[in-house]
C-alpha cells in the first residue's frame, strides 16, 4: 500500500543521487558538500548529503580532492550514466546474463530498440555476438 500522508515524503536513494548529481553539475567546479545542501535548499541534512557523495564516489559517479580539512567534489558522471551503472550492477547480480540481456532486449518497444541497435552499430558491437538476434530479425 502507498503512504499518502502529506508534508515531507521520503525519497528514494536514486533520487537522491540524481538532486546530488544535478547540484554538482551546476557548480562552476568542484564544490563542498555544504554548498551542495545549500543549493538543494538545505533540507537534507549535512551528514545525508556527506553519505550521498560517499556512495557516488564509491560508484565512480563523482571524484573528490581535499579542500583544506573537507573535500571538494565534482560530477564524473552524469543521471544517464549513474542510471547505466545501475543497469550493469543489476546485470551482473545475475547468474544467466544471456537470459536477463534476451529478455530485456525482448520488452523494448520498436524505438528503443531501434535506438539499441543504432548504438550498437555505432560502437563497433553489433553482430559481434554471433547469428542470434533479438526477435530473430536479420540485418538492416
Amino acid at each position: 500500500m502507498a503512504d499518502h500522508r502529506q508534508g515531507s515524503r521520503r525519497r528514494g536513494q536514486g533520487e537522491l543521487e540524481a538532486l546530488v548529481l544535478s547540484a554538482l553539475a551546476e557548480a562552476d567546479g568542484p564544490a563542498t558538500a555544504g554548498w551542495v545542501q545549500e543549493r538543494l535548499g538545505g533540507d537534507l541534512a549535512y551528514t545525508t548529503v556527506i553519505t550521498i557523495l560517499t556512495r557516488l564516489l564509491a560508484k565512480g559517479a563523482v571524484t573528490r580532492e581535499r579542500a583544506g580539512r573537507s573535500f571538494a567534489w565534482t560530477s564524473a558522471s552524469d543521471q544517464a550514466g549513474l542510471a547505466a551503472h545501475r543497469m550493469r550492477r543489476v546485470l551482473d547480480a545475475e547468474s544467466d546474463r544471456e537470459a536477463v540481456l534476451a529478455s530485456f532486449v525482448t520488452g523494448l518497444g520498436p524505438d528503443d530498440e531501434r535506438l539499441l541497435r543504432e548504438l550498437l552499430g555505432q560502437t563497433g558491437m553489433a553482430g559481434s555476438g554471433g547469428a542470434d538476434r533479438p526477435r530473430g530479425e536479420g540485418e538492416d
